[in-house]
């Protein structure tokens, strides 16, 4: 296309009539004025967090259950209303909501600790501090601060798989040096067998409090999605079936209200592309389509190699219906010579495997051989027009 011809479809998409009142309402980040479907875990997380409005410590709390069952939106919504009575009352309470998905802020100890510290208005550069130094002046702050600190911390799974679990450790123990001050952590994650890996002295100080977000049912995803669309789009645009489609989609897949969302929001876009002046049911199916191969590739290209040379191994079985983690193992260690890579164990593979199955890439189940003991069968949950696709991204990071 040409730069006059660019302008000139830039210029004729500004003519065109949006189907989106307010797309951003069926985004992730967009925290609705009432949550529903929640009732009951807001008005537990509430309970728990209340006491800091009398400037008394609460217990710390674990919220998990799969992606797209409110965790986040529930703490971000009592969040927001303990800061507005905070501030009505003029009481020294600071919440900081860190997503730890976010390599950059939550890889290691010091980058997270230097991140509160920062929250908390000290300067402190990206590197080249002892973690020690930075504990001692993010400490510092806390303590002439006075205050009641709740830090959310979204992902924590993710946090501890990249800094271990000695930081969440410190984070509770800092309580027992401060007089007028306390921290109160919130962990979120999706990741139901979490706490399970544990130290027991950190699982005790972090799941003080435990909150379990069930899964959506098909009929309150429709009920969510009926009271976001009616914000997001404009009247008469959505064609009959649209939601309900939408919501059967997520509540197969584990009640996930995001993946619902982002079905609606990207049929949306399709529809717009097309020039329609209707979302029908075919533009879900579209959408379904696209967001599982963006979904799949994305988790692909961001593993890290050992993950990755994993995933290559089972797929040079895709001709196979069912596959064995022995088998998978052999080749994944041809594959680690091949590319200079030094192996895991055939346990740590395990383990990675079981990533994997919870990333709904594969489907592994564990089978009994008898006296030969137990085994994973495994089998691809990737659509098979993506193998191919699949393969040449991996075979080129990992260098084949």
């Amino acid at each position: 296309m040409t730069e006059k011809g660019l302008g000139g479809f830039f210029e004729n998409f500004l003519k065109k009539d949006s189907l989106f009142n307010q797309k951003a309402v069926l985004q992730a980040s967009y925290t609705p004025g009432e949550i529903i479907h929640r009732e009951k875990e807001l008005n537990l997380l509430a309970n728990i967090l209340a006491p800091c409005l009398r400037l008394e410590k609460p217990s710390n709390v674990f919220l998990y259950g799969k992606t797209g069952t409110g965790k986040t939106l529930t703490a971000k919504y009592v969040s927001e209303h303990l800061k507005s009575i905070a501030q009505n009352k003029n009481l020294s309470i600071k919440i900081i909501h860190i997503n730890c998905k976010l390599s950059k802020v939550a890889d290691t100890e010091y980058r997270l600790v230097a991140q509160l510290a920062r929250e908390l208005g000290k300067e402190i550069p990206p590197t080249g501090l002892p973690t020690e130094e930075v504990y001692k002046i993010f400490y510092n702050a806390i303590s002439t601060e006075k205050v009641q600190l709740l830090i959310v911390l979204d992902e924590i799974d993710q946090l501890v798989k990249r800094a271990g679990d000695e930081i969440i450790y410190n984070l509770t123990r800092i309580n027992s040096e401060l007089e007028h001050s306390q921290i109160t952590l919130v962990g979120i994650s999706n990741d139901l067998l979490f706490t399970d890996h544990l130290d027991p002295r950190v699982k005790s100080s972090l799941s003080e409090e435990e909150i379990v977000f069930p899964p959506y049912n098909a009929l309150q995803l429709q009920d969510i999605l009926r009271k976001r669309s009616e914000r997001a789009f404009k009247e008469g645009v959505l064609t009959p079936g649209v939601v309900e489609k939408c919501a059967a989609y997520a509540a197969r897949e584990h009640g996930d209200a995001r993946r619902a969302l982002e079905l609606l929001r990207v049929a949306g876009e399709i529809a717009e592309r097309d020039s329609q002046l209707k979302v029908t049911i075919d533009h879900i199916d579209g959408a379904e389509e696209k967001i599982e191969k963006d979904r799949v590739l994305d988790i692909v290209k961001t593993q890290p190699k050992q993950q990755q040379v994993t995933l290559h191994a089972i797929l040079s079985f895709k001709k196979n219906n069912s596959i064995f983690t022995g088998d998978i193992y052999d080749s994944y260690k041809k594959t680690c010579a091949r590319v200079g890579l030094r192996p895991l164990t055939q346990r740590r593979v395990s383990d990675i495997i079981g990533e994997m199955d919870m990333l709904g890439i594969i489907n592994a189940k564990v089978i009994s051989k008898g006296r030969f003991g137990r085994t994973r069968e495994i089998s691809l949950s990737i659509p098979a027009t993506l193998v191919q696709k699949i393969s040449s991204v991996l075979e080129q990071s990992i260098g084949l």
